[in-house]
């Protein structure tokens, strides 16, 4: 198809990856699904000086468990590989000779010592129209002097030559028209010998064209590099096949001004990272959103939100939801803070509306870390423990605590609740109290809670107290599901130990 929508996300790998790079990977994902489009993943692996190992392969993960499916890229191969800008030397060293062809760039020689001078020299320095003729570079030497440097193996860079005086447009989707007059433009450097690699500027120019990117869909931080952009795509010949772009506002704080660090998710203890990352260098551990317990449903239906809108008061969306409703036409143009807190809610209602066998899956490795065996429960006792006490967690990992009763026996008693619902009768009611429960035809819940009841009743005994001090011998203190929801689901011997346990353990306080 000709015309079809093509994006692409194109993170480096150094490091892991950003919740915001995540939510412009969400964004870029839902416009191509759309529309029909395909989905590029591109490693820009050009800055080999901060090159991380391991990133490249936790950004396929996490994009893996987001359920944000990728049509190209380095794992699924495709026709405009390769992927990796590092694989694609030869193409980015043609595309340099073609800018130095044409005029369009030129060879640059300074040294780092020199650089630094000319900044000392002149205020607020930068390297172009009106002090690159002050400059070593190729359009000052003569061009056998330029050969002779080259071939003594001297380290050059190429850089952009922008001509001053001109007004450049972005056509940006999201923020209109957006134009710069070139004279705040330098001469970027697009390729440096001593890695025979090119920067950013030039890999991303030739690789979106090559690759036939038709939306660039990208953060805001880069907005002031879009008018070099539009020129590159001038100076080769292409910007009648330019893609259109979108900058996506910042993701911004939750309190505070200015943009969503690591530092800030250390400080109020949330994840700024979709998995948990092992820094191979430092050794340090940053959490992630799987590893405390979110849900991926959760975390997209999230970062979808913060910075768009459904053009209505809908919230709780699929990832299919999210692709019909998606629009930039409702996309915000100002940063979006970072609720952290509403992700949690966004979890919760995401843990509830869970069919109760996934849930029950997802909380089997809790049961494992806290020393049960899962095998000695059937699955069905498993899956209704955890929809009696869902209610209450916004993490599987909040299991835990509320169902742990399910699968041990308390070992000791809330003392609190000892001292105001035991009496020295209470043992020889909880005792006649088993012995009625196990002369019902059924556990069933609703029977045998009529049954109970009116045996409490008959018997003139005060019912919060015998149904709480019920609770405690079970459970251990006096909260949790209905009581006869649980007496159903354990069966009558358990209950009838644990009653007896509790009898033997309970000391009325002195």
């Amino acid at each position: 198809m000709e015309n079809q929508v093509r994006v692409r996300f194109a993170p480096s790998p150094t490091g892991p990856l950003h919740i915001g790079g995540v939510r412009t990977a969400l964004y870029n994902y839902l416009f191509a699904r759309q529309n029909g489009g395909k989905m590029i993943l591109r490693i820009e692996d050009t800055d080999s000086q901060r090159f991380v190992p391991g990133a490249e392969d936790y950004i396929n993960e996490a994009l893996q468990w987001l359920g944000i499916t990728i049509d190209e890229g380095v794992r699924e191969g495709g026709e405009y590989g390769p992927y990796k800008q590092s694989e694609r030397r030869d193409i980015y060293r043609e595309h340099v000779g073609m800018l130095l062809d044409n005029g369009r760039a030129y060879i640059a020689f300074d040294t780092p010592q020199e650089l630094e001078a000319a900044r000392a020299a002149t205020p607020n320095f930068q390297y172009d129209a009106s002090t690159r003729g002050s400059m070593r570079n190729s359009l000052t030497m003569a061009a056998d002097e330029v050969k002779r440097l080259i071939d003594a193996g001297e380290k050059y860079v190429v850089r952009f030559k922008v001509e001053p005086g001109r007004d450049v447009t972005v056509r940006d989707m999201l923020r209109g028209d957006v134009t710069i007059n070139s004279n705040v433009l330098d001469d970027k450097v697009l390729y440096k010998s001593s890695d025979d690699l090119p920067t950013y500027h030039l890999a991303n120019i030739v690789d979106d064209h090559l690759m036939k990117v038709t939306h660039v869909i990208r953060g805001e931080e880069w907005l002031p590099s879009a008018p070099l952009h539009v020129l590159l795509y001038e100076a080769f010949g292409w910007a009648d096949t330019a893609p259109r772009f979108v900058h996506l506002p910042l993701l911004l704080k939750p309190d505070g001004k200015g943009k969503l660090s690591k530092r800030d998710g250390d400080r109020l203890g949330f994840p700024v990272f979709p998995l948990e990352w092992h820094d191979p260098k430092s050794g340090e551990i940053s959490s992630g959103y799987r590893e405390k317990g979110y849900l991926p449903e959760a975390v997209v239906n999230f970062l979808a939100l913060l910075g768009w809108n459904p053009g209505d008061d809908t919230e709780i969306m699929s990832m299919q939801e999210l692709i019909e409703k998606f629009s930039f036409d409702h996309c915000s143009k100002s940063g979006a803070k970072f609720d952290f807190e509403k992700g949690k809610w966004f979890n919760h209602k995401y843990l509830q509306e869970m069919p109760d066998e996934r849930l029950a899956e997802l909380f089997i490795p809790e049961l494992e870390a806290h020393g049960v065996k899962p095998s000695d429960f059937d699955m069905g006792y498993i899956t209704r423990a955890v929809s009696m006490v869902k209610g209450r967690a916004n993490f599987v990992g909040d299991l835990w605590d509320q169902a742990r009763f399910f699968f041990v026996a308390p070992s000791d008693y809330d003392p609190k609740a000892v001292k105001k619902r035991w009496s020295e009768d209470m043992p020889g009611i909880l005792t006649a109290l088993v012995g009625q429960l196990k002369s019902l035809p059924t556990l069933e819940s609703a029977p045998a809670e009529e049954k109970i009841l009116a045996w409490i009743s008959e018997g003139g005994y005060h019912l919060g107290n015998v149904m709480n001090a019920l609770r405690l011998t079970v459970v251990g203190e006096c909260k949790g599901p209905h009581m006869f929801d649980i007496i159903e689901l354990m069966g009558i011997d358990e209950i009838a130990s644990r009653v007896e346990r509790g009898i033997a353990n309970i000391k009325l306080p002195e």
